[in-house]
């Protein structure tokens, strides 16, 4: 009996080995032999014929995956398409496959509707997985998908009772869509609507939630400047809103009104617990409103525009007049300067000129603005209290909210991109329409109180308003789940707790200045830094799981690296999911030799970063962006998960090299250890005196007659 002609005989050979003769599946097997300039495959049977180690192979196959996809049985089709969903992940078949239109024949399988899909879920499923799979390796343009094609792509969103399947890669194309291609944004935003998405954030399926977040994300950030914010009434009277339509009004006032409902009471306190890549998409969310903020940071106030200065008069109103202004406005014009000193700002004269810097810029007065008509008796209670002090000890408030504005823009990175892999939302953002605005109102309150504990003066501004920073950004790396929450942790930092925990954090950081301490330390620094090396050396043997760049979708691809036990060989292979633990050796094909490696090179010198443009505007992955230099002019690349893997990994690879370990966790360890040895070293001296320098040396007797013999 023959052997089915998908099962071929070849001979494998390569130097230092003898030749192997195997069967090989060309369907559903694929290569990733290393060293393949040392060897080719040669067919066992037939004429001699070389090929290269995957080409030919991967061709052969994406034909006959091709003309199986196209064939009437429906059977065959099914089992067509499985397999061309897990070949599709792999480059060298995916190129082939793409060369012979196979990207054109699944589109038109989408775009025909057939009936084939409606029987049969599992069939479109894999459908769109291959392609999505395809589309993801870059070789095509996004651009060339057709109209039909988006149209049948957002019916399955649309659609209310669609496979959990269908719709979780259907809600993954559309994100790609968006996010490589500009034209394609307005044409997927006029398919899908924020109101189609907030349905899919209230199912109990959490892959679902965060797919349909991630694409929010998407449209959000490929926007046009003008559609991501409407106001409805004046700028300084409202926060903006985001805007995701073209043609259709996406979002509208009952999506806008619902959408941060929705994720809070169904995402953010669901029965299930956030997972990493929900996490990420909250945190880009919650990056991209406060960037909505950015304009009016960036704006400068004009003091001769009268609808400007109103506002400013409408603070000083509120403060001194309430709601009726007996001696009206010509005759109180006189008393503006005194009132705006007491309002706290730097130009009495005219006050329009402290928000002609950027940032705070025009953010700073909608603040004040807020706080003063939506917090009336908070705001008073301010300005009134302050104007009642004496003069040295008054709280400018004017001068604070602007600072505070300006703090809590850095503080929170109003302006900046997401960084990629950051996961820090905080659920208290997701509790309130203006969460903006009701944190600066708790934050100002904190400032105010922060300044009588100091009891300060103006001399002492910058003083208190790093103590207040240190306050606000303790207390959110607590993750208070909501405002009032927020409120009851900054109660418990008060001046002096912070006084107390400074000090109980330089109890284990003190400085010795004296020169024996210094001898002392530099006799013990060459131990130290071996002991760090050799911990590298360790952590660089049990290896680490590295992200795969280029996939803009949320499905991670992995690879694995570890240096061998004797410090002479980098092992690394491609994994299928992110491992729990250790990678053995045998899993991980792919080797270099350390006497290989010519340098190691950081950042933008990276070939990885200089290659993908879209990469180095990203400025985390910038940052954490290494690679390995070898013979014979190839690269290693890496983007480590975090920025410590990746002190980790730079100091180990020059420890390998000889060369000095520079990372910013290699000082702070460095400190640490040499401040407990020290510490050990020194116990027997504590409570005494070491003197700056050594006693003097007595001078010698006149005679050296003291000694006794004990007979």
């Amino acid at each position: 009996m023959p052997p089915p002609s998908d099962i071929v005989k070849v001979a494998i050979e390569w130097p230092g080995a003898n030749a192997q003769l195997m069967e090989i599946d060309q369907v559903s097997v694929h290569w990733s032999l290393s060293g393949s300039e040392q060897f080719a495959l040669r067919y066992a049977d037939g004429p001699q014929l070389y090929i290269t180690e995957q080409v030919s192979l991967s061709a052969r196959a994406a034909r006959q995956l091709l003309d199986r996809i196209q064939s009437h049985g429906i059977d065959a089709r099914l089992e067509a398409l499985k397999e061309l969903a897990k070949l599709s992940a792999d480059p060298t078949f995916a190129t082939e496959f793409i060369s012979m239109e196979g990207i054109g024949t699944l589109a038109r399988l989408v775009e025909s509707g057939t009936q084939y899909f409606y029987c049969f879920g599992e069939m479109l499923a894999f459908t769109l997985t291959a392609f999505l799979e395809l589309m993801d390796h870059g070789i095509v343009s996004w651009d060339l998908i057709s109209l039909s094609f988006i149209k049948q792509i957002a019916s399955y969103v649309n659609q209310p009772m669609v496979d959990v399947s269908i719709l979780q890669r259907s809600l993954a194309i559309l994100e790609s869509m968006v996010l490589n291609s500009h034209s394609l944004y307005h044409r997927v935003a006029q398919e899908i609507t924020v109101g189609q998405l907030i349905g899919h954030l209230q199912v109990s399926n959490q892959e679902i939630q965060t797919y349909a977040i991630a694409l929010i994300n998407a449209l959000f950030l490929k926007a046009p400047e003008d559609r991501r914010q409407v106001s409805t009434v004046p700028a300084h009277h409202l926060t903006v809103f985001v805007h995701l339509s073209s043609s259709q009004e996406m979002a509208s006032t009952l999506a806008q009104k619902h959408l941060r409902s929705i994720i809070l009471n169904h995402v953010i306190r669901g029965n299930r617990p956030i997972k990493a890549e929900m996490a990420h998409q909250l945190y880009v969310l919650q990056v991209l409103t406060f960037n909505l903020l950015e304009e009016r940071m960036m704006t400068k106030m004009d003091p001769s525009d009268q609808a400007q200065r109103d506002i400013i008069f409408e603070l000083r109103r509120i403060a001194f007049d309430g709601e009726n202004d007996p001696s009206g406005t010509e005759k109180r014009k006189a008393m503006y300067t005194k009132d705006y000193k007491m309002l706290g700002f730097t130009n009495h004269v005219n006050p329009a000129m402290d928000f002609t810097q950027t940032p705070p810029g025009m953010l700073a007065l909608d603040n004040m603005l807020y706080l003063a008509k939506l917090h009336q008796d908070t705001y008073i209670r301010i300005v009134l209290e302050n104007s009642s002090r004496e003069d040295k000890h008054e709280c400018p408030f004017g001068r604070c909210a602007i600072e505070l504005t300006r703090m809590l823009c850095e503080i929170l990175q109003v302006g900046e991109l997401p960084n990629e892999g950051c996961n820090d939302y905080h659920p208290m953002f997701f509790t309130h329409d203006r969460a903006w605005e009701e944190f600066f109102c708790v934050c100002i309150q904190l400032l105010n109180k922060t300044w009588k504990e100091m009891r300060a003066t103006a001399e002492d501004f910058n003083k208190v308003m790093q103590v207040v920073r240190e306050q606000i950004t303790r207390t959110l790396a607590m993750k208070p789940s909501s405002l009032d929450q927020l409120k009851g942790k900054l109660r418990g930092l008060s001046y002096s707790e912070i006084l107390r925990l400074r000090q109980s954090e330089r109890m284990s950081q003190d400085d010795f200045q004296s020169p024996p301490i210094i001898e002392l330390r530099e006799r013990i620094q060459p131990e130290i830094l071996e002991l760090i090396k050799q911990q590298r050396l360790n952590r660089l043997c049990e290896g680490s799981c590295f992200r795969k760049l280029g996939n803009r979708r949320r499905q991670e691809k992995f690879w694995f690296c570890r240096l061998s036990l004797n410090h002479k060989v980098l092992h690394y292979g491609d994994l299928d999911e992110s491992p729990q633990g250790e990678v053995p050796f045998e899993l991980l094909t792919d080797k270099i030799p350390v006497s290989d490696i010519k340098s190691v090179v950081t950042g933008k010198d990276c070939p990885h970063m200089k290659e993908k443009s879209a990469l180095k505007q990203n400025k985390e992955v910038l940052e954490q962006a290494f690679s390995i230099l070898y013979d014979p002019d190839e690269n290693l690349n890496f983007v480590a998960p975090n920025k410590y893997e990746y002190c980790i990994w730079t100091d180990g690879l020059c420890a390998l090299l000889g060369r000095e370990m520079g990372s910013d966790l290699t000082r702070s360890d460095l400190d640490t250890l040499i401040s407990m040895e020290m510490k050990l070293r020194l116990l027997d001296l504590e409570n005494i005196t070491i003197p700056e320098a050594p006693p003097p040396v007595p001078k010698e007797p006149s005679t050296y007659n003291f000694t006794y013999n004990y007979g």
